[in-house]
């Protein structure tokens, strides 16, 4: 990748807000997808196109196997989407009531809900790993609770456990929306065989994907059957549906391209861990920033690379940082911002949400910034001096004085 680097990384390089160079001459992403090579599935693509079978056929069913060797699970199901599975999951599982739900999360995760016909009942996210709470998921249950369904955040594994145990005393599904989650690991199982169901997202911006499409992992057979006749109308084979589905099918071209990007999972989120580690380094001295907690055992697969910024001791807060980087050609993410129960599409309507603090100040406060393989060290460093940049010209930038520098969340 071409950074045309043009500043010095260190902390009193002069912003470009006030007449310092960009940090990059060219725009710098927040992610580019993680493609195999060109020539590894043009042969592939050349067969599928000469076979005239486009969807959920040879490719797909091919995908589906490596995939659950990869997950070591027993089951997956090539899909259309992570929605659609989602979708899909709740359906196949008849629920109607009312589904737990983290409120920090992408809409799509609420959306699925709303589109299987259940209601969303928004919980808070733990204040240090920004996964669902479990004591706000336990203050959340009633009679009417019907499923919960949790999110690795940003590749950073849930509570499994202790969901899986929740969900058991209950007597109700656990599903997951494990979009940013493929090559994420609990101890030594990997994501994808937890609960009832983990779906997963094959979306351009994701470690593995298909350009689009997604897939269900699950070690319920019973489950997967449902699934894939959910996928195809809910036809088992003639014209004959055994309940109301969707053509969430699988396309062979994303099939293809899917099962050849399965090999460099791994390798780029070694990748990504080493340029999380100095992204780390780098701004653990920058005050006022602060990282996602990562739970001894768990796994995390950076799909994303997000900080937190308390304004008082950073001296300007995330909106303005956000801002200013563009200045510097860097674009961020305002993930996920605002949360759900935020949203128009949910506020106003009859669905309840318990005590949502910690979501709404963490949305209002975190920054995901550009993280993969290509970036480099040197493009993490140059991203991480010119944030530092900004906090040490606050005063200039802002017109104000930093206050309280040793303050302490509580």
């Amino acid at each position: 990748m071409q950074t045309h680097l043009t500043g010095r990384t260190d902390h009193n390089r002069l912003p470009s807000a006030l007449g310092g160079k960009p940090a990059f001459e060219n725009p710098v992403s927040i992610i580019r997808p993680n493609l195999p090579p060109w020539s590894s599935i043009a042969k592939r693509l050349e067969e599928i196109y000469g076979s005239r079978m486009l969807t959920n056929h040879d490719t797909v069913r091919e995908f589906e196997r490596a995939a659950a060797r990869y997950l070591g699970v027993d089951h997956v199901v090539g899909l259309s989407s992570c929605t659609s599975g989602l979708i899909l999951a709740l359906r196949a599982l008849e629920i109607t009531g009312d589904v737990i739900v983290p409120s920090f999360t992408f809409s799509a995760t609420g959306h699925s809900i709303y589109w299987a016909g259940a209601r969303p009942v928004f919980v808070d996210c733990d204040r240090n790993d920004w996964n669902i709470c479990i004591d706000s998921v336990r203050g959340a249950v009633t009679d009417e609770t019907e499923a919960i369904v949790a999110v690795h955040i940003f590749g950073n594994p849930a509570p499994v456990h202790a969901l899986e145990e929740l969900a058991d005393e209950l007597g109700i599904p656990l599903i997951f929306d494990a979009a940013h989650a493929l090559g994420a690991a609990v101890g030594d199982k990997h994501v994808g065989g937890f609960g009832a169901a983990e779906i997963f997202s094959l979306s351009p911006t994701k470690l593995l994907t298909g350009c689009e499409g997604g897939l269900l992992a699950t070690n319920d057979r019973e489950l997967a059957n449902k699934i894939a006749k959910l996928r195809n109308y809910g036809m088992a084979g003639d014209y004959d549906c055994y309940a109301p589905g969707l053509n969430a099918r699988m396309g062979e071209f994303n099939a293809a391209v899917a099962i050849e990007g399965l090999s460099l999972v791994d390798p780029e989120i070694i990748k990504r861990h080493s340029l999380a580690d100095i992204y780390r380094d780098r701004l653990s001295e920058v005050p006022g920033i602060t990282f996602q907690l990562i739970p001894d055992g768990n796994h995390h697969t950076y799909k994303d690379l997000t900080i937190k910024i308390d304004s008082d001791t950073f001296g300007m807060d995330r909106d303005r940082v956000h801002s200013l980087l563009l200045d510097e050609n860097i674009h961020t993410k305002k993930y996920f911002f605002p949360p759900l129960h935020q949203q128009s599409a949910y506020r106003g309507l009859p669905w309840r949400a318990t005590n949502l603090s910690v979501t709404e100040r963490l949305s209002r406060n975190v920054l995901t910034l550009p993280l993969y393989s290509e970036l480099g060290s040197e493009g993490v460093e140059l991203i991480a001096s010119a944030i530092a940049s900004l906090h040490q010209h606050a005063d200039t930038l802002t017109g104000s004085i930093i206050r309280n520098p040793d303050r302490k969340e509580t």
